[in-house]
C-alpha cells in the first residue's frame, strides 16, 4: 500500500510539474507574442527559452543573407564585462555551423566531445551541456535558439527539447509578426517621407536643400552611419560630393553637426561604389564596403564601413545616393532595397518635374519682361516723348523767364527718363534675345566652369541690376576677376568650400571671393593680385584683401558705377 502511495503520489507530481511546465510554455508564447519590435521579440525568445529548460546560458544566432554564418548574435547569462572580454561575437563556424548546416535539433550531454566543437575563446566560460533548436519563419530557417549548462549539473532531456521545439514554432510566428509590422512601419515612413521631398521639390524650395533632406531622412530610415549624394562632374570620369550628412544629424569628420565634412571631395568613378551606381542601370550593394574588392578606392575605406548601398536618382547622369551602415550592422536585404528603390524613383521623378516647372516659369518671366518692354516703348516712351514735344513747344510761348527755364528742365528730365526706360527695355530684352552674353549668365558660366578645377562646386548669390547698371567694360573686368580669383582659388588655397558674391548697388559693383582655405602667406608671390588690383585701378576701383572668422581668405574686388 505505501509503495502504491508513493508511485501515485510521484505521478501526481509529475503530472503537477508537466501543468507547470505547460503553464511556463504559454506564458512565455504569450510574452514573445507580444512584442512587435524585432529586435525585443529576439531577445524575449532567449529569455524565455533559457527559463524553460532552466539553462544557465542563452543565445539566439539570426543567419545572415548569404545563408552560411550568423549576422546577429544575441546572449542571455553573461554580464557585459563577460561579453567584452570574449571578444568579437561568434560568425557561424563550429558546433554553431552544425545548426546551419544541418537545421534540426540538436541534443548534447559533453558539448566538447561533438566533432565540429572548435572550442572556447579566450574568457569564454565553460559550457558542458548543450541543446540547439533551429526558429523557421514559414519555410525559411531564420536563425537557432542555442541553449547551454542546465543547472544543477543535469543533462537537456527530451522533455526539455520537446519544449524548446514548441517555444521555436511559436518564435517563428512572432518574428514573423514583427517583420511583417516592421516591414508596413518602414513602408509607410518611406511613402510619408516621399510626399515631403515632392512638395518641399514643387514649393520651389533649393534643389540642395532637398537633396540634403533626401539623404537625411533615407538615412535615419535605413539605420545608416553615413548618407552621401554624389553628382558627375560632366566631361569627366569624376563624381562630387554634394553633400554627406549622418543619420544622427552630424557629419562624419566636421565635429560640429553640419554637412561639410566630405562637400566638395572628388571621387573617381572607377573603383568606388558610387561611381558604379552612376553607371550601372540598377543600384549596387556591398556586404562589408570596407572588404569588398570591387572599390579599392573608395574613400570610405578608411574608417572601416560596413554594408552598403547607392542608388542613381534618376537617368544617367543624375545624382547618385549612398548609405553606408556601421560595422557589423546587418546587410541591405531585399525587403528593404524596395522600398528605397521606389523612394528613389519618386524622388527623381519629383526632381525632373520641378527642373520643368522652373523651366515653364522662366519661360513665362520672360514672356512677361517681353511684354513689360513692348508696352514700355509702344506706351510709355511715346507718351513721354509727345508730352515733351508739348512741354518744349509750350515753352516758346511763356514770356515769364524763370518759368520757361523750369519747363525747359522739366523737358530735360523727360529725356532722361527716357533714357533710363530704354536703357531698361535693352536690358529686358538681353536676358530673353541674348542671355549668354548677360553679366549673370558668364558669372555663373564662369563659376561652373571652376568645378574641374576646384574639385566641388563653389556657392554663388548674385544681387542688384547686374545686366542693366553694368556697363559692358567694367563686366568684361568682373568677369576676368572672377576668373581669376576662382584659378588662384584652386591652385593656392587647398579649400573645401568658396563662396562667391557678386552684387551691383546704386554706385558700385562688388565682387567677393571667400574661401576656407590655408589664408594668403604674407610672403607669398602677389602677382596675380597685383594683376587684379590694376585691373580695378583701370575702372576706379580697388581689390581689398582679409581674413574672414574661422580662418581662409577674402577677396573684395570693387568697381563704380557711372
Amino acid at each position: 500500500m505505501d509503495e502504491l502511495l508513493e508511485e501515485l503520489q510521484a505521478r501526481i507530481n509529475a503530472a503537477r510539474g508537466t501543468r507547470d511546465r505547460v503553464h511556463s510554455l504559454l506564458e512565455a508564447v504569450v510574452s514573445v507574442g507580444r512584442e512587435l519590435d524585432l529586435s525585443q521579440v529576439l531577445r524575449r525568445i532567449v529569455e524565455a527559452g533559457a527559463h524553460l529548460v532552466d539553462a544557465q546560458y542563452g543565445a539566439l544566432g539570426v543567419i545572415g543573407p548569404d545563408g552560411r554564418s550568423l549576422s546577429q548574435f544575441l546572449t542571455s547569462g553573461l554580464t557585459d564585462e563577460e561579453r567584452e572580454r570574449i571578444g568579437p561575437l561568434p560568425a557561424g563556424h563550429g558546433l554553431l555551423g552544425e545548426l546551419i548546416r544541418h537545421p534540426e535539433p540538436l541534443r548534447l550531454s559533453e558539448l566538447g566531445a561533438h566533432e565540429a566543437s572548435f572550442g572556447f575563446p579566450e574568457h569564454h566560460p565553460p559550457m558542458r551541456t548543450f541543446l540547439g533548436v533551429p526558429i523557421r519563419v514559414r519555410d525559411e530557417v531564420f536563425g537557432n535558439l542555442y541553449l547551454t549548462d542546465k543547472r544543477d549539473g543535469l543533462d537537456f532531456d527530451a522533455e526539455d527539447e520537446s519544449v524548446i521545439t514548441t517555444l521555436a514554432v511559436a518564435a517563428g510566428v512572432a518574428i514573423d509578426n514583427a517583420r511583417l509590422y516592421e516591414s508596413s512601419q518602414r513602408q509607410h515612413r518611406w511613402l510619408r517621407v516621399g510626399a515631403e521631398v515632392t512638395n518641399h521639390l514643387l514649393s520651389g524650395d533649393a534643389r540642395q536643400d532637398v537633396l540634403e533632406l533626401v539623404a537625411r531622412r533615407a538615412g535615419e530610415i535605413t539605420g545608416a552611419r553615413l548618407a552621401e549624394v554624389s553628382t558627375p562632374v560632366p566631361g569627366t570620369d569624376n563624381l562630387v560630393v554634394e553633400l554627406s550628412v549622418a543619420a544622427a544629424g552630424k557629419s562624419p569628420g566636421d565635429g560640429d553637426g553640419g554637412t561639410d565634412g566630405l562637400r566638395g571631395l572628388v571621387v573617381p568613378a572607377d573603383g568606388t561604389l558610387a561611381g558604379a551606381a552612376s553607371a550601372a542601370d540598377t543600384h549596387v550593394v556591398s556586404a562589408g564596403l570596407g572588404k569588398d574588392p570591387r572599390f579599392r578606392t573608395d574613400p570610405h575605406l578608411s574608417a572601416g564601413p560596413g554594408p552598403a548601398v547607392a542608388v542613381r536618382l534618376g537617368a544617367p547622369g543624375a545624382a547618385v545616393l549612398l548609405l553606408v551602415r556601421a560595422v557589423g550592422e546587418p546587410a541591405f536585404t531585399e525587403p528593404e532595397l524596395e522600398p528605397l528603390l521606389a523612394f528613389a524613383g519618386q524622388t527623381a521623378l519629383a526632381l525632373e518635374l520641378a527642373v520643368r516647372r522652373r523651366d515653364a516659369e522662366h519661360v513665362a518671366l520672360l514672356e512677361d519682361r517681353d511684354r513689360i518692354a513692348r508696352d514700355l516703348h509702344d506706351l510709355a516712351i511715346q507718351r513721354l516723348f509727345a508730352t515733351g514735344m508739348t512741354l518744349q513747344s509750350t515753352a516758346r510761348l511763356i514770356e515769364h523767364t524763370g518759368a520757361a527755364e523750369r519747363v525747359g528742365r522739366a523737358v530735360d528730365d523727360l529725356d532722361e527718363t527716357i533714357k533710363i526706360i530704354r536703357s531698361t527695355i535693352f536690358g529686358l530684352r538681353a536676358r530673353d534675345e541674348g542671355a549668354a552674353a548677360s553679366l549673370r549668365a558668364r558669372a555663373s558660366r564662369t563659376v561652373g566652369d571652376a568645378v574641374t578645377s576646384l574639385g566641388f562646386p563653389p556657392r554663388l548669390s548674385m544681387e542688384g541690376l547686374l545686366d542693366t547698371d553694368v556697363p559692358l567694360d567694367v563686366a568684361e573686368h568682373v568677369v576676368a576677376a572672377l576668373g581669376e580669383l576662382l584659378s588662384n582659388a584652386a591652385r593656392h588655397a587647398h579649400a573645401t568650400r568658396v563662396e562667391v558674391s557678386l552684387k551691383a548697388t546704386a554706385d558700385e559693383v562688388l565682387l567677393t571671393v571667400t574661401d576656407n582655405g590655408r589664408g594668403i602667406p604674407a610672403q607669398s608671390r602677389r602677382s596675380g593680385l597685383d594683376n587684379l588690383a590694376e585691373r580695378a585701378r583701370q575702372v576706379g576701383g580697388a581689390l581689398e584683401l582679409s581674413t574672414p572668422e574661422g580662418g581662409g581668405s577674402r577677396l573684395l574686388w570693387r568697381a563704380p558705377l557711372g
